[in-house]
């Protein structure tokens, strides 16, 4: 287990603002034993801070900012010139999902793989690249490579026109570890296909590791505007993880030498 992987899962932990609830209500409680005022005070924090993440605007603004990085092709693009779209792994639930039953399951980040199966039906000379390996923290047998093929084979994708990388546990390593496939020419050009708010991400790792790569962003969560006045507990929380994860995490990897510095 590399440290990059660990990291990566502490800084999702981090990023989560229902874990700041809890470690807040934690101190509090700890606190209120000997020093009462300061552990009530600690409490009412954690109950403002749990009331205020359900506010989608500011966590859409930060995901809007992401998402623009890299605008989505017009409909009427011409793709006849690609060799392939590399499609970025994060869009299947745990491995443990699928046992009892054969349907892979799709997580929120579906549109990963639906788009790249209508891409494929759309350009007959497209290959498809999918990367990801064992993304959990206890790892399985079943890499989400393994999963991912039984999807696109239930599609119908042709088993030719289709490679898999199943070592990757990050997006630098979906890069490096893509890029030395048999048969793989990183320097042809090729779409990138993955979240919108993970594109700035993803683009910076792969241009890295000498990929000519396009984006293809899919999955959005912010649209052009929010409304002041939406509000969910639930979708706000989700946001702030997904829009903090992806800030921090391409700052870390521009840090570290794992990525380009971002550019469109």
């Amino acid at each position: 287990m590399s440290p990059m992987f660990v990291a990566s899962k502490l800084l999702s932990f981090a990023t989560q603002p229902l874990a700041w609830v809890g470690i807040l209500l934690f101190f509090g409680l700890l606190w209120m034993r000997k020093r009462q005022a300061w552990g009530t005070g600690v409490c009412w924090l954690a109950l403002l801070v749990l009331l205020l993440q359900g506010w989608q605007l500011p966590p859409e603004m930060l995901l809007r900012h992401l998402e623009s990085q890299h605008p989505a092709l017009p409909a009427s693009a011409d793709l006849s010139n690609y060799t392939g779209i590399v499609v970025l792994g994060g869009a299947l639930e745990p491995a443990y999902v699928l046992k009892g039953n054969d349907q892979p399951a799709l997580n929120n980040a579906a549109e990963r793989m639906t788009a790249s199966v209508a891409l494929m039906k759309r350009y007959n000379h497209l290959q498809l690249l999918f990367t990801g390996g064992s993304g959990e923290l206890l790892a399985t047998s079943m890499t989400e490579a393994d999963r991912a093929k039984l999807f696109f084979d239930s599609m119908g994708v042709p088993v030719s026109r289709v490679m898999y990388e199943s070592a990757s546990t990050n997006t630098h390593q979906n890069a490096v570890l893509s890029a030395v496939l048999p048969g793989v020419k990183p320097t042809r050009p090729w779409l990138l296909v993955t979240s919108a708010s993970h594109m700035p991400r993803a683009m910076a790792s792969f241009r890295q590791a000498g990929w000519n790569v396009t984006a293809y962003p899919v999955d959005y969560r912010a649209g052009r505007a929010t409304p002041w006045t939406e509000y969910s507990l639930q979708r706000g929380a989700e946001r702030w993880h997904l829009g903090l994860h992806e800030w921090i995490g391409l700052r870390a990897y521009q840090y570290a030498g794992q990525a380009d510095a971002l550019r469109n």
